[in-house]
């Protein structure tokens, strides 16, 4: 076998460096978007339709995660300072949970015949 020719010290550093909780974060928020964009391309495959009126519901995922962003940076650097990253965590997710009723009813607008069920009982 092939002799490693790199000194002892680049060995060492050559190890496997875990990246930053902000970094994480953002990756779990892109995970759900990619998520988000594979069901909608699915249903179009199945249903030969795209789904309408998703602009809200899309801006979830997002006002999470730029809430949760706000406080992992906080807890791993310290910016922005506690209380501006408490405040705009919150007023992100009382956001969110604002959008998430118009995100609903425009997804349901998609669906009238199920609406009709529903509004029945």
């Amino acid at each position: 076998m092939a002799e490693d020719k790199r000194s002892p010290e680049e060995q060492e550093n050559s190890g496997f460096t875990p990246s930053s909780p902000v970094k994480r974060t953002l990756a779990w928020t892109g995970l759900a978007y990619a998520l988000i964009l594979l069901i909608l391309t699915t249903y179009i495959y199945f249903n030969g339709a795209g789904l309408h009126n998703l602009g809200p519901l899309l801006t979830l995922p997002g006002l999470i995660g730029m809430g949760a962003l706000a406080l992992v940076s906080w807890k791993s650097t310290g910016r922005p300072g506690k209380w501006p990253a408490i405040g705009l965590a919150v007023f992100c997710w009382l956001l969110a949970l604002a959008t998430l009723p118009i995100g609903i009813a425009g997804l349901m607008s998609n669906f009238p015949e199920l609406a009709a069920v529903i509004a029945s009982q």
